[in-house]
């Protein structure tokens, strides 16, 4: 087993100052990370998977890379519905709110009264989640098993509040879309026809070579790749 210093100490050993500052380009706070490559985590993850009070002692932190970290080693099912709210509070930059804490809340069987939550939250990072969450909902979930009106009802919300949303909200919300025009069969034709209605979506995503993608055209590659209403067993990182 495993301790928090123990662990601590490994990942500042695999870091570099050039990783910081790209980290801090995409939001991540550079006083509060080492700027580890995901190569040297996944190693550190595959020996203390199963850790699970090691995870949330990581995550807890409060550095970048220790909690990108909690989040390949946690079991979302294990976790409860508050320690993942707190999760989704805690979250101090995009790569933790859309991707670590999204990873572990689609495990749980809370995850949709989750998502619904979040997605009406006024915290930006925490809305950001939410939408993430859902997709991934939709990415992972049997067609049958889904509430189509619901996502129906959360595509249409999208059309009406995504010109007024936060930054990050409008990326994910864009994600969203193009989630269910990718997984979900049934809702695809709905998916394309707000896709199309939305046209490309405009996001600063600062001094970074990231690009929002055009849903219309996400979808479509997807679709001529064949790869259209394919599950997905997760969608961690």
């Amino acid at each position: 087993m495993s301790t928090l210093k123990q662990v601590m100490a490994e990942l500042e050993s695999k870091g570099s100052a050039e990783r910081v500052k790209l980290g801090a380009k995409h939001g991540a706070p550079a006083d509060r990370m080492f700027g580890v490559k995901i190569a040297d985590m996944k190693v550190i993850a595959k020996r203390i998977k199963g850790e699970q009070e090691l995870a949330y002692e990581l995550y807890d932190s409060g550095n970048g890379d220790a909690m990108y970290l909690a989040g390949m080693v946690a079991d979302g099912s294990r976790m409860t519905k508050k320690r993942l709210h707190d999760w989704a509070r805690a979250a101090s930059f995009p790569t933790i709110s859309e991707y670590t804490v999204p990873g572990v809340a689609c495990e749980s069987r809370h995850a949709r009264s989750l998502a619904l939550e979040w997605i009406d939250s006024r915290k930006e990072s925490v809305a950001s989640t939410g939408w993430c969450t859902y997709a991934g909902i939709v990415a992972v979930t049997p067609d049958d098993e889904l509430d189509r009106d619901e996502i129906e009802g959360l595509l249409d919300r999208v059309e009406n509040e995504i010109d007024k949303a936060p930054n990050r909200v409008k990326y994910t919300m864009n994600g969203f879309v193009i989630a269910v025009g990718s997984y979900v069969r049934p809702l695809a034709k709905r998916a394309k026809a707000t896709a199309k209605r939305l046209g490309k979506v405009e996001v600063d995503v600062g001094d970074t070579s990231c690009k929002v993608p055009v849903a219309t055209e996400y979808i479509a590659k997807v679709e001529k790749s064949g790869r259209a209403g394919r599950k997905r067993k997760t969608i961690r990182c």
